[in-house]
């Protein structure tokens, strides 16, 4: 009985194996733009993690069908997130991450909230910059449930009623 438990153990665990290196994505499978891309990871493509694999891929194929301007501003975001600290790319990889896990409803008020607020001129924007800082958490806490919160509709008034 023993011996029959080990060899399905054993074929289970060779089956997942298998399975798990179905979803890699083979480097001849990958087009032409894409591997010219990703060159440098040629000889290590095999070895690498097959979500790495796949994310690479993605961002090969989305790379190829931008336009150069796209580019550009690709690359200064990603210069710009190399400037960044570690400890603060931490950080926004978790706030990410929770956001991510947000319903979309909160994602899109959060997304409403950010366009409000990066429509604000540069002055409002530092005043309420200030203003936060100046909080203790618990004011910080509140100020955070009532963004949570849906913001009323209001009514353009039509003149004599």
């Amino acid at each position: 009985m023993n011996v029959k438990y080990i060899v399905a153990v054993i074929a289970l665990m060779f089956a997942c194996q298998v399975m798990a290196q179905d979803n890699g994505v083979d480097w001849e499978s990958l087009t032409d733009d894409q591997q010219s891309l990703l060159q440098q990871f040629a000889g290590q493509w095999e070895e690498l993690p097959v979500e790495r694999q796949q994310r690479l891929a993605r961002g090969a194929e989305r790379w190829a069908g931008m336009t150069d301007e796209q580019r550009a501003d690709a690359q200064e975001r990603f210069r710009k997130w190399r400037e960044i600290s570690e400890e603060r790319r931490q950080l926004i990889r978790e706030r990410y991450e929770i956001y991510k896990d947000l319903s979309p409803e909160e994602q899109q008020r959060i997304r409403q909230n950010f366009r409000r607020f990066r429509q604000l001129n540069d002055e409002r924007r530092r005043e309420l910059r200030d203003r936060y800082r100046e909080m203790t958490p618990a004011q910080r806490q509140k100020l955070r449930d009532r963004m949570r919160q849906p913001r009323p509709r209001t009514r353009p008034s039509r003149g004599g009623r």
